[in-house]
């Protein structure tokens, strides 16, 4: 996957980003992205101590392996500037969307929906018939806009916290 501008309508902090793949030394950053979007753009849908568990301000360990790095994962990423992300989504090679964060000002303005379709596009060259991911209640809407269903809705418990997300799955092409 090569490197496309998409023109924003309503600039954030700049008028044009960049969508290409993620680096190793985009590592910080993404991390800075998903901080903003679980603290700020989840508010409305989670409690501070899920958020809080979710996404704990000591949370980025960059001695831990990047599991990005073996993942398809676009950032978007603010010419104006560089190394700065406005968001990222990362799906491994079996159809699991892993990661789907934007910054909370870029939230409903297209941006996670151009990240989308870059993978998918990816998913449907890779001849994946199957895609899944565990959305929050921010993102279930946009995943069922985009034809994903609900399969359960989940709970899990991080740092004694529950939260609630909810099991997806979207159907690339029947198999029968």
């Amino acid at each position: 996957m090569g490197q496309a501008r998409i023109q924003d309508q309503k600039p954030c902090h700049l008028s044009d980003l960049i969508l290409r793949p993620y680096r190793e030394s985009d590592r910080r950053a993404g991390f800075d992205v998903y901080y903003d979007a679980v603290h700020n753009g989840a508010a409305r849908a989670y409690t501070p101590a899920q958020r809080a568990a979710w996404a704990p301000l000591d949370g980025f360990r960059p001695e831990t392996p990047d599991k990005m790095l073996d993942m398809v994962a676009i950032v978007a990423e603010n010419p104006d500037q560089p190394g700065r992300l406005e968001g990222f989504f990362a799906m491994e090679r079996n159809g699991h969307l892993d990661l789907a964060f934007v910054r909370s000002c870029w939230m409903g303005r297209g941006l996670a929906q151009n990240l989308y379709d870059q993978l998918y596009e990816w998913a449907r060259g890779a001849d994946l018939t199957r895609l899944h991911t565990e959305a929050s209640h921010l993102a279930r809407p946009f995943f069922e806009r985009n034809g994903w269903q609900v399969d359960a809705p989940e709970t899990i418990t991080r740092d004694g916290v529950e939260i609630q997300r909810f099991r997806m799955s979207h159907i690339i092409r029947d198999t029968k």
